[in-house]
């Protein structure tokens, strides 16, 4: 992870270049032509993702974006590049949590896709998390079999993320999944030797098991867009409380962002003391306030 950080001003003058708000999602994401995974985002190459303090973030918030990229849910990666990052940061930072790392991951069907999962680096600055976004792949895939790959998103977090937050401090990271559909009720020994050929530990994974490890360091949410009343049951006995429902995936950075908010320690903002400027004709009263956030 870098230690840069996110500029809406350049981000809104980099949207408008690119074309983000206007473009369809074939000509935004670089991976629609070529139908194919990025090389950077291959669960296979990865041998770790950090997401480590540093000079500008000394005070990490790991946050895991896990995006459904099926049929049904191609809509989401484009909103998101299109206005959505850029609101759920804003409000994250404008309320004292200036220290936010993001990691996307793209989630499919192990079952029917090419491709189930995708993922990124936890990253801070704006140009850093747009490359990421934007270099997901939409594979628009799924299959009638009721359930999407959801459970990869934790099965990574728990197999190849490393947090300061959690070595350094004991704070966990937030994961959140977004998705219409049912989730599979285990990841089999298959897919997960597929997905990480040098693991040594290649068992299936049966999801009330991986729930229970990875909430160990992770505060772990799904934000379920229904389109179906019965999809929720599942989720709801796997989630309880930490199921988030919505009827519009446009409120998903809202949802995320209250949601890190009422669950983070925010950090207090200390002003300090002016200093009178001799011979400036300036009193305390009239001169902008120094703040630095903690």
């Amino acid at each position: 992870m870098g230690g840069t950080s996110y500029c809406f001003a350049a981000r809104e003058v980099r949207s408008a270049s690119m074309g983000y708000a206007t473009k369809a999602a074939d000509e935004v994401f670089t991976q629609q032509r070529a139908r194919v995974i990025h090389e950077s985002m291959e669960p296979s190459k990865v041998v770790i993702r950090e997401c480590r303090d540093s000079v500008n973030h000394p005070h990490t918030v790991p946050i895991i974006l896990a995006m459904d990229v099926t049929g049904s849910m191609g809509s989401i990666p484009h909103h998101l590049v299109k206005e959505g990052l850029p609101k759920l940061v804003s409000k994250i930072v404008e309320a004292g949590v200036p220290d936010l790392a993001i990691l996307f991951l793209a989630i499919g069907d192990f079952a029917c896709d090419r491709h189930p999962l995708q993922v990124g680096q936890f990253e801070s600055g704006d140009e850093e998390l747009d490359m990421w976004l934007t270099r997901t792949y939409i594979e628009g895939g799924g299959g009638p079999n009721g359930h999407e790959s959801y459970n990869l998103a934790c099965d990574f977090a728990n197999r190849m993320v490393v947090t300061d937050a959690w070595e350094k401090r004991k704070e966990k990271g937030f994961i959140f999944t977004f998705g219409d559909e049912p989730v599979a009720n285990s990841i089999p020994s298959s897919v997960i030797k597929k997905l990480y050929p040098n693991s040594q530990n290649t068992d299936a994974v049966e999801n009330k098991k991986l729930l229970k490890e990875v909430r160990e360091k992770w505060n772990v949410y799904h934000i379920h867009i229904n389109r179906k009343a019965y999809d929720t049951v599942q989720w709801w006995e796997l989630m309880g409380q930490n199921l988030i429902e919505t009827n519009n995936y446009k409120e998903i950075p809202d949802l995320v962002a209250k949601t890190v908010l009422d669950n983070v320690t925010i950090r207090p903002t200390v002003v300090l003391e002016q200093v009178d400027i001799v011979d400036s004709g300036e009193t305390p009263s009239t001169r902008p306030e120094e703040e630095i956030i903690l």
